[in-house]
């Protein structure tokens, strides 16, 4: 019998109806992500922005009895094309998102390989890796989902305006 290893390595694209600079301006938006997004918890950003240095804390509770604690420490940023990172805590890896613009849109590109620290979570991906693997689409499906809406709320002039986080 083969075990699943306890890593998720995960590649998709997705397209936006706004160009590279809205979606960065909306990314920017740090303090209203909790908000955006049932799944993230206890969330902070340490350092002026989305900007080498600066990282992003949470508490991440997908669909599943579990929940997980991140520290996401951005690597390199380019304002608006991409974001290196690292990811640390009870998930250990490496993440990356670019922006191409495409017309008028935006055409996102995630990477991240990610593994689960969690002793429990690690015995759990030997036997249930595919319910693992759900939740964790899950939540991608409904940050992807979530920040449609908060895109469409901006240009509509529904919502807040894009713009620096707020200082904490």
């Amino acid at each position: 019998m083969v075990f699943a290893a306890p890593v998720i390595d995960y590649r998709g694209t997705f397209r936006f109806a706004a160009p590279p600079e809205v979606v960065w301006e909306t990314i920017e938006r740090t303090g209203e992500f909790e908000r955006w997004w049932g799944w993230l918890g206890d969330f902070r950003l340490e350092g002026p922005g989305l900007e080498a240095g600066s990282v992003l804390v949470g508490v991440v509770s997908p669909p599943l009895p579990y929940h997980m604690r991140i520290r996401v420490e951005l690597e390199d940023c380019v304002r608006p094309l991409l974001i290196d990172a690292a990811v640390h805590g009870d998930l250990e890896g490496r993440g990356r998102l670019e922006l191409a613009r495409v017309g008028d849109e935006t055409v996102a590109s995630v990477a991240w390989t990610i593994e689960m620290m969690q002793r429990p979570m690690r015995v759990a991906a030997r036997f249930a890796h595919p319910l693992l693997r759900w939740g964790h689409d899950r939540v991608v499906d409904a940050t992807v989902h979530g920040f449609r809406r908060q895109l469409a709320a901006s240009a509509s002039g529904d919502g807040p305006r894009p713009g620096p986080p707020p200082a904490r």
